[in-house]
């Protein structure tokens, strides 16, 4: 949960330093990208985070019953979409061939959307059933509390 809320407020930093105070994007580099500015342009930064994502989604995923399985399954799904698109973004940073003719690493949504707008797009759509899941996990009905196997298990009334 600390890795996704400082991912969030890199995000919402880079958001605020281009919307509020006028920045161009590539001036806006969120908190880390200030003082470390090749961070920002890093792909391996961005592709570790996704993977790192994608890996701890699935790991956690048995922890989960029910509704809140549904749910955390649905962020695994977008979350594995987001790692797809930073995967090629990293094999066109890596190769210098960038798709549909751009002159930067290009993902197939941002070929419809700005790449921080993009950004901010996934880490809302993984971020939102994540806190479903977790609000069903702590609540979970009778049913599923009895097919819980984690510490979160409520006790019986």
């Amino acid at each position: 949960m600390v890795i996704v809320l400082a991912h969030w407020a890199e995000h919402l930093t880079q958001a605020y330093q281009i919307w509020v105070l006028g920045w161009t994007p590539p001036q806006a580099r969120g908190v880390l990208g200030m003082p470390f500015p090749w961070l920002i342009k890093s792909e391996w930064l961005h592709y570790g985070y996704a993977i790192v994502m994608l890996v701890f989604l699935f790991l956690l995923r048995p922890g989960f019953v029910g509704r809140s399985r549904t749910w955390w399954t649905v962020a695994l799904a977008i979350q594995f979409w987001h790692h797809i698109e930073h995967f090629l973004l990293l094999v066109q940073a890596q190769s210098g061939h960038f798709l549909a003719g751009r002159t930067v690493p290009t993902s197939i949504l941002q070929l419809v959307l700005p790449r921080v707008e993009l950004h901010l797009f996934y880490n809302t759509v993984v971020f939102l059933p994540m806190v479903v899941a977790m609000y069903y996990h702590l609540r979970p009905s009778r049913a599923e509390s009895r097919n819980m196997i984690c510490s979160c298990r409520p006790l019986p009334a």
